[in-house]
Protein backbone atom coordinates (compact mmCIF):
# COMPACT_ATOMS: atom_id res chain seq x y z
CA UNK A 1 0.00 0.00 0.00
CA UNK A 2 1.10 3.50 -0.68
CA UNK A 3 0.92 6.42 1.74
CA UNK A 4 -1.41 9.80 0.63
CA UNK A 5 -0.06 11.88 -1.35
CA UNK A 6 2.24 14.40 0.61
CA UNK A 7 4.72 16.94 0.29
CA UNK A 8 8.41 16.73 0.57
CA UNK A 9 10.27 19.81 2.73
CA UNK A 10 13.95 20.20 2.87
CA UNK A 11 15.16 23.15 5.08
CA UNK A 12 18.60 23.99 6.19
CA UNK A 13 18.44 24.91 9.81
CA UNK A 14 16.62 24.45 12.64
CA UNK A 15 14.70 27.82 12.33
CA UNK A 16 13.39 26.96 8.81
CA UNK A 17 12.48 23.22 10.44
CA UNK A 18 10.57 25.20 12.98
CA UNK A 19 8.86 27.66 10.56
CA UNK A 20 7.59 25.10 7.93
CA UNK A 21 5.68 22.99 10.93
CA UNK A 22 4.42 26.70 12.52
CA UNK A 23 2.95 27.08 8.86
CA UNK A 24 1.48 23.89 8.24
CA UNK A 25 0.16 23.40 11.60
CA UNK A 26 -0.89 19.57 12.28
CA UNK A 27 -0.94 18.74 8.68
CA UNK A 28 3.00 18.39 8.61
CA UNK A 29 5.78 16.48 10.56
CA UNK A 30 9.03 16.21 11.26
CA UNK A 31 11.06 13.60 9.09
CA UNK A 32 14.09 11.24 10.35
CA UNK A 33 15.38 8.56 9.21
CA UNK A 34 11.52 7.61 8.02
CA UNK A 35 12.42 3.87 9.35
CA UNK A 36 9.13 3.77 11.02
CA UNK A 37 7.11 6.67 10.18
CA UNK A 38 7.26 5.82 6.49
CA UNK A 39 5.98 2.01 7.69
CA UNK A 40 3.09 4.34 9.23
CA UNK A 41 2.49 6.07 6.37
CA UNK A 42 2.12 3.20 3.85
CA UNK A 43 -0.03 1.19 6.04
CA UNK A 44 -1.98 4.36 6.39
CA UNK A 45 -2.04 4.31 10.07
CA UNK A 46 -0.86 7.92 9.79
CA UNK A 47 -1.54 10.83 7.42
CA UNK A 48 0.27 14.06 6.69
CA UNK A 49 0.27 16.48 3.86
CA UNK A 50 3.10 17.84 4.74
CA UNK A 51 6.78 15.71 5.40
CA UNK A 52 9.55 18.26 6.60
CA UNK A 53 13.30 16.32 6.21
CA UNK A 54 15.74 17.45 8.75
CA UNK A 55 18.52 15.32 7.00
CA UNK A 56 20.20 18.95 5.66
CA UNK A 57 20.45 19.94 9.09
CA UNK A 58 24.29 19.99 9.36
CA UNK A 59 23.82 20.92 13.25
CA UNK A 60 21.89 17.50 14.09
CA UNK A 61 24.48 14.95 13.46
CA UNK A 62 28.20 13.77 14.84
CA UNK A 63 29.13 13.05 18.22
CA UNK A 64 31.62 15.04 20.37
CA UNK A 65 32.40 15.10 24.04
CA UNK A 66 31.74 18.53 25.89
CA UNK A 67 32.58 18.36 29.22
CA UNK A 68 31.82 15.08 31.55
CA UNK A 69 29.40 14.01 28.37
CA UNK A 70 28.89 13.01 25.20
CA UNK A 71 26.69 14.79 23.16
CA UNK A 72 24.95 12.71 19.90
CA UNK A 73 23.37 14.91 17.05
CA UNK A 74 19.90 13.60 17.13
CA UNK A 75 20.15 12.58 13.61
CA UNK A 76 23.22 10.41 13.74
CA UNK A 77 22.61 7.18 12.76
CA UNK A 78 22.62 4.09 14.49
CA UNK A 79 25.70 2.61 12.29
CA UNK A 80 27.48 5.77 12.92
CA UNK A 81 27.24 5.39 16.53
CA UNK A 82 28.64 1.44 15.63
CA UNK A 83 31.37 2.93 14.81
CA UNK A 84 32.46 6.18 16.46
CA UNK A 85 36.01 5.90 18.41
CA UNK A 86 34.41 8.11 20.87
CA UNK A 87 31.76 5.97 21.52
CA UNK A 88 33.78 2.69 21.59
CA UNK A 89 36.39 4.66 23.96
CA UNK A 90 33.53 5.98 26.44
CA UNK A 91 30.39 4.01 26.32
CA UNK A 92 31.31 0.91 24.32
CA UNK A 93 27.65 -0.87 25.94
CA UNK A 94 26.01 1.87 23.18
CA UNK A 95 28.36 0.86 20.67
CA UNK A 96 28.04 -2.49 20.80
CA UNK A 97 23.97 -1.85 20.96
CA UNK A 98 23.97 0.20 18.02
CA UNK A 99 25.57 -2.39 16.01
CA UNK A 100 22.88 -5.02 16.30
CA UNK A 101 19.54 -2.82 16.36
CA UNK A 102 17.65 -4.72 13.32
CA UNK A 103 19.78 -5.16 10.14
CA UNK A 104 22.01 -3.64 7.86
CA UNK A 105 19.58 -1.01 6.19
CA UNK A 106 17.61 0.48 9.46
CA UNK A 107 21.27 1.07 11.02
CA UNK A 108 22.41 2.82 7.81
CA UNK A 109 18.96 4.65 8.03
CA UNK A 110 17.68 5.18 11.13
CA UNK A 111 18.79 7.37 13.81
CA UNK A 112 19.18 7.93 18.00
CA UNK A 113 16.75 10.78 17.95
CA UNK A 114 14.07 9.02 15.52
CA UNK A 115 14.47 5.79 17.39
CA UNK A 116 13.41 7.84 20.76
CA UNK A 117 11.10 9.83 19.30
CA UNK A 118 8.61 7.72 17.96
CA UNK A 119 8.22 5.58 21.43
CA UNK A 120 8.29 1.86 19.63
CA UNK A 121 8.14 -0.20 22.61
CA UNK A 122 9.94 -2.95 20.78
CA UNK A 123 13.16 -0.78 20.59
CA UNK A 124 16.92 -1.10 21.94
CA UNK A 125 18.07 2.07 22.57
CA UNK A 126 15.86 3.35 25.41
CA UNK A 127 16.59 0.92 28.22
CA UNK A 128 20.30 1.24 28.09
CA UNK A 129 20.24 5.17 27.55
CA UNK A 130 18.05 4.90 30.80
CA UNK A 131 20.45 2.61 32.64
CA UNK A 132 23.10 5.46 31.55
CA UNK A 133 21.34 8.10 32.70
CA UNK A 134 20.91 9.80 29.39
CA UNK A 135 18.58 12.78 28.84
CA UNK A 136 17.11 14.69 25.38
CA UNK A 137 17.33 18.43 24.55
CA UNK A 138 14.35 19.51 22.84
CA UNK A 139 13.90 22.37 21.20
CA UNK A 140 10.24 23.51 20.33
CA UNK A 141 8.84 27.45 19.72
CA UNK A 142 8.90 27.57 22.98
CA UNK A 143 12.62 27.26 23.40
CA UNK A 144 14.88 24.42 24.09
CA UNK A 145 14.20 22.06 27.07
CA UNK A 146 16.05 19.07 28.56
CA UNK A 147 14.23 15.70 29.38
CA UNK A 148 15.77 12.28 31.17
CA UNK A 149 15.62 9.64 28.64
CA UNK A 150 14.31 7.69 31.45
CA UNK A 151 10.81 9.99 31.35
CA UNK A 152 10.84 10.69 27.95
CA UNK A 153 9.19 7.72 26.74
CA UNK A 154 5.42 7.93 28.51
CA UNK A 155 3.47 4.74 27.05
CA UNK A 156 3.89 2.89 23.49
CA UNK A 157 4.23 5.58 20.85
CA UNK A 158 3.62 8.34 23.24
CA UNK A 159 6.47 10.51 24.43
CA UNK A 160 7.31 14.19 26.05
CA UNK A 161 7.95 15.34 22.83
CA UNK A 162 5.26 17.86 21.51
CA UNK A 163 4.27 17.62 17.95
CA UNK A 164 6.40 21.42 17.35
CA UNK A 165 9.49 20.30 19.06
CA UNK A 166 12.59 19.11 17.40
CA UNK A 167 15.00 16.82 19.22
CA UNK A 168 18.21 17.84 18.93
CA UNK A 169 21.06 16.15 20.94
CA UNK A 170 20.76 13.33 23.65
CA UNK A 171 23.46 13.54 26.20
CA UNK A 172 25.20 10.59 28.08
CA UNK A 173 26.86 11.18 31.06
CA UNK A 174 30.70 10.14 30.56
CA UNK A 175 30.58 6.68 33.00
CA UNK A 176 33.01 6.98 35.77
CA UNK A 177 36.64 4.58 35.79
CA UNK A 178 34.33 1.74 37.94
CA UNK A 179 31.53 2.22 35.97
CA UNK A 180 30.30 -0.71 34.11
CA UNK A 181 27.32 -1.14 31.53
CA UNK A 182 25.92 -4.07 29.27
CA UNK A 183 23.44 -4.39 27.20
CA UNK A 184 21.48 -7.99 26.39
CA UNK A 185 18.61 -9.10 24.44
CA UNK A 186 16.64 -12.08 22.64
CA UNK A 187 14.26 -12.52 20.12
CA UNK A 188 13.53 -14.27 16.93
CA UNK A 189 12.41 -11.27 15.03
CA UNK A 190 14.67 -8.29 14.11
CA UNK A 191 12.96 -6.44 17.16
CA UNK A 192 13.58 -7.53 20.71
CA UNK A 193 11.41 -9.73 22.80
CA UNK A 194 13.11 -8.86 25.89
CA UNK A 195 16.27 -6.63 26.56
CA UNK A 196 18.30 -5.60 29.47
CA UNK A 197 20.43 -3.08 30.27
CA UNK A 198 22.45 -2.81 33.60
CA UNK A 199 25.10 -1.18 35.19
CA UNK A 200 27.13 -1.16 38.20
CA UNK A 201 29.32 0.92 40.41
CA UNK A 202 30.78 1.39 43.78
CA UNK A 203 30.91 4.25 45.80
CA UNK A 204 32.89 4.35 49.14
CA UNK A 205 33.73 0.40 49.00
CA UNK A 206 29.78 0.21 48.41
CA UNK A 207 28.42 -1.34 45.12
CA UNK A 208 25.20 -0.67 43.62
CA UNK A 209 23.22 -1.33 40.49
CA UNK A 210 20.84 -0.20 37.93
CA UNK A 211 18.78 -2.60 35.73
CA UNK A 212 15.81 -1.85 33.54
CA UNK A 213 14.21 -3.88 31.78
CA UNK A 214 12.93 -2.97 27.25
CA UNK A 215 10.26 -4.53 25.06
CA UNK A 216 8.42 -6.07 27.25
CA UNK A 217 6.09 -3.47 28.05
CA UNK A 218 4.94 -0.25 27.03
CA UNK A 219 7.77 1.38 27.66
CA UNK A 220 11.33 0.90 29.28
CA UNK A 221 10.97 -0.64 32.78
CA UNK A 222 13.45 0.35 36.08
CA UNK A 223 13.82 -3.19 37.86
CA UNK A 224 14.09 -1.29 41.14
CA UNK A 225 13.18 -4.56 43.38
CA UNK A 226 16.23 -6.57 42.06
CA UNK A 227 18.64 -3.17 42.11
CA UNK A 228 16.92 -3.37 46.05
CA UNK A 229 17.47 -6.75 46.80
CA UNK A 230 21.56 -6.01 45.02
CA UNK A 231 22.22 -3.11 46.85
CA UNK A 232 25.57 -3.36 48.85
CA UNK A 233 26.41 -7.00 47.72
CA UNK A 234 29.94 -6.59 46.85
CA UNK A 235 30.60 -7.70 43.07
CA UNK A 236 32.27 -11.12 44.19
CA UNK A 237 29.14 -12.43 45.83
CA UNK A 238 26.62 -11.10 43.56
CA UNK A 239 26.22 -14.74 42.00
CA UNK A 240 25.13 -15.61 45.30
CA UNK A 241 21.65 -13.53 45.41
CA UNK A 242 20.96 -13.55 41.64
CA UNK A 243 19.52 -16.93 40.86
CA UNK A 244 16.25 -15.81 43.33
CA UNK A 245 15.95 -12.27 43.37
CA UNK A 246 15.95 -12.27 38.99
CA UNK A 247 13.29 -14.60 39.12
CA UNK A 248 11.11 -12.65 41.57
CA UNK A 249 11.84 -9.42 39.54
CA UNK A 250 10.63 -10.85 36.55
CA UNK A 251 7.41 -12.10 38.08
CA UNK A 252 6.22 -8.72 38.94
CA UNK A 253 7.37 -7.38 35.06
CA UNK A 254 4.08 -6.12 33.38
CA UNK A 255 4.36 -8.09 30.64
CA UNK A 256 2.05 -8.94 27.36
CA UNK A 257 0.98 -11.32 25.09
CA UNK A 258 1.93 -10.86 21.41
CA UNK A 259 3.90 -11.99 18.81
CA UNK A 260 6.80 -11.56 20.30
CA UNK A 261 6.11 -14.49 22.69
CA UNK A 262 3.79 -15.24 26.00
CA UNK A 263 4.08 -12.85 28.90
CA UNK A 264 5.56 -15.77 30.45
CA UNK A 265 8.01 -16.48 28.12
CA UNK A 266 8.93 -12.83 28.06
CA UNK A 267 9.59 -12.88 31.98
CA UNK A 268 11.04 -15.74 31.54
CA UNK A 269 13.86 -14.47 29.25
CA UNK A 270 14.12 -11.03 31.74
CA UNK A 271 14.94 -13.42 34.63
CA UNK A 272 18.00 -14.93 32.58
CA UNK A 273 19.14 -12.08 30.60
CA UNK A 274 19.46 -9.81 34.55
CA UNK A 275 21.20 -12.75 35.25
CA UNK A 276 23.84 -12.76 32.98
CA UNK A 277 23.91 -8.61 32.40
CA UNK A 278 24.51 -8.34 36.10
CA UNK A 279 27.03 -10.81 36.47
CA UNK A 280 28.90 -8.99 33.10
CA UNK A 281 28.44 -5.69 35.24
CA UNK A 282 29.89 -6.88 38.17
CA UNK A 283 32.78 -7.98 36.42
CA UNK A 284 36.30 -6.87 38.09
CA UNK A 285 37.38 -5.09 35.06
CA UNK A 286 36.36 -1.71 35.91
CA UNK A 287 34.83 0.98 33.42
CA UNK A 288 34.76 -1.49 30.15
CA UNK A 289 31.32 -2.55 28.71
CA UNK A 290 29.92 -5.52 26.39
Amino acid sequence: MLPHPFQFHRPATLDAALELRAQHGDDGTFYAGGTELLLALKARVLRYDHLIDLKGIPSLRGVRLESDEIVIGALTSHLDLARDALMHRHVPAYAGLSNNIANIRVRVAGSIGGNLCFGEPHADPPSLLAALGARVTLRGPEGIRSVLVAEFIEDEFTTQRRDDEIMTAVHIPVPRPDERFTYLKSGHLERPAVGIAAGCCTDDGRTSYRVWAGSIGSRPIRVTALEAALEGVPRHRVGDVLPAASVAAAADLPARDDLHGSADYKRHLAAVLMRRAVLQVADQSPGRGE
